[in-house]
């Protein structure tokens, strides 16, 4: 059931060096490309990098200029640590042998909530085959520089595009995280 597949998804940042089935990747890419999209537009693209060294260097590069001064929040997990619990993570897709980058028209509206809704397709899709996923952020800084740039001419992302996020995905190092009790007072309904 569906509302099993929400409720076992966690955000991971701690993976093998096991690399997921390239079938795997389709399915995880099909549901992110079936994904609702404003006025059925389909003004996204994702590039999948299914090759852990590739991953690690465009990782490397989402963490070149993190300022860790503008985060709202002090601390993530300490099951899970993520780059603001751990100063040491030098890589922002922590070691996942696959990342999927969610690319968008820069000059659309509604271009973040296309690619959310991209990326939220594909962590449920992923979790339904046991594969453990996590959604970064930070796509703008990360191909900004002229490394950046030249990746996403290579990979044939259009100009006027940009990167509004990722997808990494692969098995997790560990066990599985414990989900956190749903605080209340988050749901209102009004009639």
């Amino acid at each position: 059931m569906l509302m099993d597949i929400i409720k076992a998804r966690h955000s991971i940042r701690k993976y093998t060096d096991e690399q997921i089935s390239r079938e795997d990747l389709e399915k995880i890419l099909e549901a992110g490309n079936y994904a609702p999209n404003a006025g059925g537009g389909q003004r996204s693209m994702m590039v999948a990098i299914h090759n852990k060294k590739l991953a690690a260097y465009v990782g490397k590069l989402n963490m070149a200029h993190f300022d860790r001064t503008h985060l709202a929040g002090s601390y993530v997990s300490k099951e899970q640590p993520s780059t603001i619990d751990d100063l040491a993570i030098k890589n922002g897709f922590y070691d996942a042998p696959t990342v999927v980058c969610v690319f968008c028209q820069d000059n659309f509206l509604f271009k973040t909530a296309d690619a959310f809704c991209i990326m939220e397709n594909m962590i449920l899709q992923a979790t339904e085959l046991g594969i453990a996923s996590c959604i970064i952020s930070r796509g703008y800084e990360t191909f900004e520089s002229g490394e950046g740039r030249k990746l996403m001419k290579e990979w044939g992302v259009p100009e006027g595009y940009a990167c509004q996020g990722f997808v990494i995905l692969g098995y997790i190092d560990g066990q599985q995280p414990h989900s956190r009790p749903r605080k209340s007072g988050r749901i209102r309904i009004v009639e």
